[in-house]
């Protein structure tokens, strides 16, 4: 089965507090095969880049309006008159609170929803096949739904 990978690349920016962000490369992926997430790269200058994986979903709807609790929090805000997209991980290991572009995400998002649009999303991972295979009877199953003790009453009823 042929599998769609979407990516982009963009910068991000680190905030590190009102007055002061850096940037941060970092790789927005998604791939048909796992169609409900997506992948988010920080490139941070090591050689072990920073993994995120979220719903997909949770993406789409922080681009309109804030959503997500927990570890994962998306909302939509403007930023010296740019609309930017404002996602605040949080981990053991610490919290971010990232910025990125609106525009290149909304555009690498309507690339996502193109390839496996939205309510598809199970039909790309085959669950109703698998599931129809693994119950479908075999031949072997006969042998499991017979009585393994026929009945000792007999046939003339004593």
């Amino acid at each position: 089965m042929h599998h769609t990978v979407v990516e982009r690349e963009l910068e991000l920016r680190l905030i590190l507090s009102p007055e002061r962000s850096i940037p941060v490369p970092a790789r927005l992926g998604y791939r048909s095969d796992d169609p409900f997430a997506v992948h988010v790269t920080f490139h941070v200058g090591s050689d072990h880049p920073v993994h995120w994986t979220f719903a997909r979903e949770l993406l789409v709807e922080g681009v309109f309006r804030a959503c997500g609790h927990g570890d994962v929090r998306v909302w939509p805000t403007k930023v010296a008159g740019r609309t930017v997209v404002l996602m605040a991980l949080s981990s053991p290991a610490g919290d971010a609170l990232l910025e990125a572009p609106a525009a290149q995400v909304s555009a690498w998002l309507e690339r996502t929803l193109r390839a496996v649009p939205p309510g598809s999303e199970a039909e790309q991972l085959g669950i109703d096949d698998g599931l129809a295979e693994l119950l479908a009877p075999t031949p072997a199953d006969d042998l499991w739904l017979r009585d393994p003790w026929p009945s000792d009453e007999s046939a003339d009823g004593e």
